[in-house]
């Protein structure tokens, strides 16, 4: 199967790399680290910690979006290149379960890469992919 968009821009140290200059040092470990890179998709990974826990004991709702938002943003800077002021201009989150204070994977699939905006799905799982936590539509507007 080809891919409908444009040849990936980066490799996954270099996407990872400029991720990480991209947030100040001390935000990183809430925003998932990058595993994967393939055209179309990104893949994130977080382990949470003990500050991401709401009451109730699993991962906060905003903690999760964090994660969905840096993982969009990878799958478009993925072909985009780097444009950092790439901007989320809407995300609908449905929840699904609880997140358990473990690993989550947040799968960034484009669906559309326009010139100005970009449609990302991202799908939030533990432990298999078949268990949903969370999936989200998400909107960038390119500059």
């Amino acid at each position: 199967m080809t891919s409908s968009f444009p040849p990936l821009q980066f490799d996954l140290d270099g996407l990872a790399a400029f991720i990480d200059g991209s947030f100040p040092a001390r935000a990183r470990p809430a925003l998932g680290q990058l595993v994967a890179l393939a055209p179309g998709h990104a893949r994130l990974r977080l382990d949470p910690d003990e500050d991401m826990v709401r009451p109730g004991g699993i991962v906060s709702g905003p903690v999760l979006m964090g994660l969905v938002d840096v993982a969009a943003w990878a799958a478009v800077l993925a072909h985009a290149g780097p444009v950092a002021m790439a901007v989320t201009h809407s995300l609908n989150m449905a929840f699904l379960r609880a997140c358990a204070v473990a690993p989550v994977i947040a799968d960034a699939r484009l669906l559309k890469l326009g010139r100005r905006l970009a449609t990302i799905d991202v799908r939030l799982w533990q432990d298999s992919e078949d268990r949903l936590v969370a999936q989200s539509t998400v909107g960038y507007a390119l500059p």
